[in-house]
């Protein structure tokens, strides 16, 4: 059960982020004035993909304090690059954000640590 808690903690992390970044993108970006801005993220906090992104934050948080119960946060905590990775992954599908020689090694190297320390 430990497992799936981390596990659960990283989809929901995950998700956050790439529907925050959905909703951004689809919203624009930021108005010059000062009074704008805070209008315009005021605005969104009214939406309810954003809602379901912090909804998600917290879901993310009581899975990790579940996964605290079954293990040692030094062993737990690696697992949560994975979520970088998936981040990276599905952004280039979603979004078609760029991949690069660098990001490649990168992660490359989040799962090679990840295994080393397991």
């Amino acid at each position: 059960m430990g497992y799936f808690y981390i596990l659960s903690t990283i989809m929901f992390t995950v998700y956050g982020q790439l529907i925050i970044k959905w909703t951004m993108d689809k919203q624009g970006g930021l108005p010059e004035g000062f009074w704008d801005k805070i209008m315009f993220l005021f605005q969104l906090l009214l939406n309810p993909w954003i809602l379901s992104g912090f909804l998600a934050a917290f879901l993310a948080a009581l899975s990790w304090m579940a996964a605290m119960t079954k293990f040692d946060i030094s062993y737990a905590y690696p697992f949560m690059s994975l979520s970088f990775v998936l981040v990276f992954i599905l952004s280039v599908f979603l979004f078609g954000e760029p991949v690069s020689t660098q990001k490649v090694i990168g992660f490359a190297f989040i799962v090679l640590g990840i295994i080393v320390m397991r």
